[in-house]
């Protein structure tokens, strides 16, 4: 679990995330959505470490990581896989390259001990006869499922997903959803994705944070968040059509 304590955070005076206090549980898929400019992304980095809050706490299973001198924060981090935008994949190494690369920077395993977690890696994101490709010689889902299958090679406690979705069309992105959730329940990860896909939302959102202007405007979860009765919320997802839709079905149904 990892729990944000009152975290706020100003550039140049100006607040972007303001008191937030939330839980983002274990074994469960945990969405950050709001507009462009509502504080996703800078929260998301709060809780990375890659910015320093101005107040609050982000505890990792009850360690204070807004407390931890370098040295702790290295190795913690080790415990965390990370899942760019675009998938971020190294174009001069092979898929089995990309995936290999944290086990060389943070293991002492032996070149066979790696190769058998590079195939177990590509076995969980359903990759097969893929190890000598570049990433230019194969589709832009199948760089996701790599960029995944990198981002779980140090079995990490914590995986964070950034706009996972990304470039994909529905179907694939589909397929990159539930392949998170299934990860995230398998190995019992805590999982953050922030993501503008609504489709996301509604499939996987075990755990939904609304952001609005760097506050928390609403929690909950995907059954919910159409019968939320937040104005906010509604105007935010009912702008794409997949859920006006959704909420028609839902009122016939009703």
């Amino acid at each position: 679990m990892i729990e944000v304590i009152h975290l706020s955070k100003s550039f140049d005076g100006k607040t972007v995330v303001n008191d937030i206090s939330t839980r983002f549980m274990e074994g469960q898929t945990n969405l950050i959505i709001g507009r462009s400019g509502s504080g996703k992304t800078v929260l998301l980095k709060c809780i990375l470490g890659l910015h320093d809050p101005d107040s609050g706490q982000v505890l990792y299973d009850g360690r204070n990581f807004t407390e931890m001198k370098n040295k702790e924060r290295k190795n913690l981090r080790r415990e965390l896989g990370m899942v760019f935008q675009g998938g971020a994949l190294f174009d001069s190494l092979t898929v089995e390259e990309n995936i290999r690369f944290p086990l060389d920077m943070f293991t002492t395993m032996s070149p066979k001990e790696k190769l058998n977690r590079v195939n177990f890696c590509l076995e969980h994101v359903n990759i097969t006869r893929a190890n000598q490709l570049y990433p230019s010689e194969i589709s832009g889902g199948m760089q996701k499922r790599v960029a995944i299958a990198r981002a779980i090679a140090l079995n990490p406690k914590y995986l964070f997903c950034d706009e996972p979705n990304s470039g994909l069309d529905p179907e694939t992105a589909n397929l990159i959803d539930d392949l998170i959730q299934s990860l995230t329940r398998e190995f019992k990860m805590t999982t953050i994705i922030n993501t503008h896909d609504m489709n996301s939302v509604i499939e996987i959102g075990e755990s939904v944070l609304f952001l609005h202007k760097g506050e928390k405007c609403w929690e909950g979860s995907k059954n919910n968040i159409l019968h939320s009765g937040n104005k906010i919320l509604n105007d935010f997802i009912f702008a794409n059509k997949l859920y006006a839709i959704l909420k028609n079905e839902s009122q016939d149904e009703g």
